[in-house]
């Protein structure tokens, strides 16, 4: 799928979502339906239950030059316990960056549709229910192997194990939702040579390491059968070994989610408040972190059960 198509479609698809949900038969919510773009919520997927989602994210503008990333992640989820889920995810990315290079990071214009980047499988178990229990408390673990860079798109092998505590509670009789995020993840990565770089370009490809922390936090209220409105903001930063922290970014912003039956969707606008760190030569903004983050994303999220 190219990227001129995916945006001649963008429209169409939100049009076409909200003439659908505003025709449905209001139900009740279920467990495990992402009421958030990003931030996770504690409840489980329940015994036996099947689900498939799919998660399409925009990432657009560094400052500089043109640049727009699409990331696809194709999910599936089944509840092996009442307690306890598993997860298998395809991913895959589209790019079309010029007009920007960034030693150690952007070597070039690359542009391509949309490929396989890499797969991922989780684990989540939960401890509280936030439906029986005074708050809801899970833990979610994840492990990535991606064969994309999300910055560049060239070539890169990438694992990434991740770990996370979810807490989530109820309030005003389940119509108000608020869901807590912290986490930290580890990365081996190594990048792929390149021939015919400029004069000087620095691409080292030697093997990195990487530690990072976030924070997250969600909050949405129900303001009609089976709607949800809210906010969510995410932190993260990124420790080198040999550099300490490198990186932070803050991103907040809207979210909007409607849950029917059978079939949830979820569509946040996720603009960058404020980062530090790295800055490229001739960075228009100093209080952004744009060297691996972009100015905005938007995700949509759409997910069906069996």
């Amino acid at each position: 799928m190219e990227l001129a198509f995916m945006r001649r479609c963008a429209a169409p698809v939100a049009v076409a979502l909200v003439a659908v949900t505003a025709g449905s038969i209001p139900s009740e919510s279920r467990a495990d339906e992402e009421v958030f773009g990003y931030v996770k919520g504690a409840e489980p997927l329940p015994k036996g239950a099947l689900e498939l989602s799919e998660r399409l994210t925009s990432r657009s503008d560094k400052g500089t030059g043109d640049y727009q990333a699409f990331d696809s992640k194709t999910e599936l989820e089944y509840g092996f316990t009442d307690r306890f889920s598993g997860e298998f995810s395809v991913l895959a990315m589209a790019i079309d960056t010029s007009g920007l290079t960034i030693d150690g990071y952007l070597p070039g214009d690359k542009k391509y549709g949309m490929k396989l980047s890499g797969v991922e499988g989780a684990l989540k178990y939960n401890f509280l229910s936030a439906a029986k229990d005074p708050i809801g408390l899970s833990t979610y673990f994840a492990f990535l192997y991606t064969t994309l860079d999300p910055h560049s798109g060239q070539d890169k092998d990438k694992m990434t194990m991740e770990l996370k505590l979810l807490l989530q509670k109820y309030f005003l009789d389940d119509q108000l939702i608020v869901v807590t995020n912290v986490g930290m993840e580890a990365t081996h990565a190594r990048r792929a040579p390149i021939d015919n770089l400029p004069p000087g370009f620095e691409w080292p490809t030697d093997p990195e390491m990487e530690l990072g922390l976030n924070f997250g936090l969600g909050v949405t209220y129900r303001f009609a059968p089976n709607w949800y409105a809210g906010v969510e903001a995410i932190y993260e930063d990124e420790h080198e070994t040999e550099i300490g922290l490198e990186r932070w970014s803050l991103f907040a912003g809207p979210t909007l989610h409607y849950g029917a039956k059978k079939w949830w969707a979820t569509l946040t606008w996720f603009p960058q408040l404020k980062g530090g760190g790295e800055t490229y030569p001739g960075q228009p903004y100093d209080d952004l972190h744009l060297i691996e983050k972009t100015k905005e994303e938007v995700r949509l999220k759409i997910g069906y059960n069996f």
